[in-house]
Order: structure tokens, then sequence, then C-alpha cells
């Protein structure tokens, strides 16, 4: 094990501070931002629909504007979502997190996945958009995971995520290593789906995460940052 040192200012550079709620109005994605800009997040993770409104509200900023596409199951053909991930990028979005065909993947059928993988990175790094997969774990086996991952250590989008958040369960500590384990530095992870305290976000960046996905990024740096003021540190250690 290796033992890091991060800033409090790295550690809010790995969070996507989301709001993927179906309600979430302007006012919401405008606080969004402004709570982004506040705490220096790496990025908002919000419906690909509102990837104009946050762009204006980030634009000279060095936050990025992640659009979900075919969000939260999956189930679109993979022209659907290229043409989706056209238009967030068309209106400001510069990272795309995606969900996989996961019928698909029940059906075994890993050549769909290898080429929908492969459309969607060639599109996004054709536009100098960083990607994330979405396996969805909940619904998955260990082999499952395993596959997939595989195929992304070959084809390299550039993260491999654990969960959207609305499966029945979210980011697993043994799911991380899994991943982790099979892309190795090829690829990044992405921990998202029930993230709601300092020890969790931790936990996540322990096992192996480089991003973690939360709508709790204010309440985890603020508690991150009275642990810090209670132990005078300057810096967080934790071992990967």
């Amino acid at each position: 094990m290796i033992i890091k040192e991060y800033t409090l200012d790295k550690l809010s550079r790995m969070i996507d501070h989301t709001n993927l709620h179906a309600f979430a109005s302007n006012d919401d994605m405008i606080k969004l931002c402004e709570e982004a800009k506040d705490y220096h997040f790496k990025m908002v993770a919000i419906n690909q629909v509102q990837s104009s409104i946050c762009y204006n509200e980030l634009k000279n900023t060095d936050i990025d504007i992640g659009a979900a596409i075919s969000f939260p199951l999956g189930q679109t053909t993979i022209e659907s979502k290229l043409f989706d991930t056209k238009n967030a990028i068309e209106n400001g979005a510069n990272e795309i997190d995606y969900v996989i065909n996961i019928t698909e993947l029940k059906n075994k059928s890993y050549a769909y996945i290898e080429e929908e993988m492969l459309e969607m990175v060639k599109l996004c790094h054709e536009n100098s958009v960083l990607i994330k997969v979405i396996f969805e774990n909940a619904y998955l086996t260990n082999e499952e995971i395993t596959k997939v991952a595989e195929i992304a250590k070959e084809v390299k989008p550039d993260f491999i995520k654990t969960s959207t958040g609305f499966g029945p369960s979210g980011a697993k500590i043994e799911d991380v290593k899994l991943m982790k384990s099979i892309v190795g530095n090829d690829v990044l992870v992405k921990a998202a789906g029930g993230i709601r305290n300092s020890d969790d976000f931790l936990a996540m960046i322990s096992a192996g995460a480089d991003r973690i996905g939360t709508s709790s990024g204010v309440k985890i740096i603020e508690a991150l940052k009275q642990r810090m003021k209670y132990d005078d540190v300057d810096t967080v250690k934790i071992g990967r």
C-alpha cells in the first residue's frame, strides 16, 4: 500500500457535484454551479438537457460540465447515444457519462458492448471531451463487471464508473477494487451512488477511485475541513 497526501482542494477536485433529479429547476442548476465554484469541484454532473445552462454559468471557470447520456437505464441504441452525445457537446458539455446497454451485456453480446464503447470514446475524444462508462454494477455479476472492465482496458475510455445512483444500490468498495484490479493504470475509476459522508468518500479513494460522484460534496468537504482543522493538518493521508 502506498500512502498519498491530499490537500483539501485536491480532494474537492475529485468530486463530480451532482444533481440528476428529474424535477431539478434552472434555479437548482444555478445553485449547483455556484456551489461547484465555491468549493472548486471538478465537474457538475447533470442531465443532458441542462448542458447549456450550466455551460453559461461555468464557461469562464475550470469546472467541467458533465452530461449524462442514456441515463439511468442505458436502454437506447448506439445511434441514439451518439446523437445525444453530439447534442450535449454542442451545448457545452465537456465530459460525458453514459450507461452501457445492460440488456446486451446480459445477452453476452460482448461485441455490441465493445462497439458501443468504441463509438462513444471515438466521438468524445475527437471533440477533446472526457468520457466515463457507467456499468450499473447493482445489476451485474462479478463476471459481467470483469468482462466490461476488460473491454474498457482495451478501448480506453477515460473512466469506468460503478453506478448511476438510481439503481437498487450504489458504489461498493469491493466493486471499485475489482474494477481497478482489471484496468490498472490504463483507465481511471469513478465511484458514484450512495456516497454521502467523508468516511465513505475517503474509503472509495483508498479502494482505487480517482473521481467521486455525489450530491453531498458540500457536506463532505465541510466535514473534511473540520477534521483537518481539529487535527491541525494541511493534508489528508490516504492509503491506496
